[in-house]
């Protein structure tokens, strides 16, 4: 009678066991995602065209992410920065803020931060870590590169800004949001929805 069981828990706990493998939430690879729309809103910053677009629907980023990023919380808001000037540009430097119609100002997240806020609001609290690297790793590659500077040989940057909402609550449609960015050499803003 032992014998029957042991083996079942044996082959529980290797069923658990690879089950736990490979990434928390399936990410789309980042060269799937497709260009930004032509009609999406942008600004110039003397130099740079910043062009903004935010991740609203909860179909969106299950699709990248498979997470509900807005129930979390966290508003994805993808930007392409685009190089028009002669002189290269810093972007480390920048300043990327994003308010409210309430003008309340969104926490800018980095992407590891992000990826726990979506964690605690999906209740994953027991996983494989190194799933959670994998995860990690896949999340963080849609991040746009704010290190580089922008220059004629790198001349676009796109991935995506990760803002939590004022209160932790998660993202309500149909509010107006306005991305800010200083410290380039002029500041710009974009109404994105």
């Amino acid at each position: 009678m032992t014998r029957p069981v042991v083996f079942l828990l044996l082959l529980a706990a290797t069923l658990v066991s690879a089950s736990c493998t490979g990434s928390l939430f399936k990410v789309k690879p980042v060269t799937e995602l497709p260009p930004l729309p032509a009609n999406t809103r942008s600004a110039d910053a003397g130099g740079v065209t910043i062009r903004g677009a935010p991740l609203l629907t909860d179909e969106e980023s299950q699709d990248l992410f498979e997470a509900n990023l807005a129930l979390s919380g966290v508003l994805a808001v993808r930007v392409e920065l685009a190089f028009q000037s002669g002189v290269p540009v810093e972007i480390k430097r920048a300043r990327f803020r994003l308010r409210d119609g309430e003008n309340k100002e969104w926490k800018l997240l980095s992407a590891k931060s992000a990826i726990s806020r979506i964690m605690k609001a999906n209740g994953v609290f027991a996983y494989n870590p190194n799933s959670r690297k994998q995860f990690e790793k896949e999340f963080s590659a849609y991040a746009v590169d704010l290190k580089t500077p922008l220059s004629s040989s790198d001349s676009r940057r796109q991935g995506f800004l990760f803002f939590q909402t004022p209160d932790k609550l998660p993202v309500r449609s149909g509010q107006q949001l306005t991305l800010t960015v200083e410290r380039l050499p002029q500041p710009a803003s974009i109404t994105i929805n």
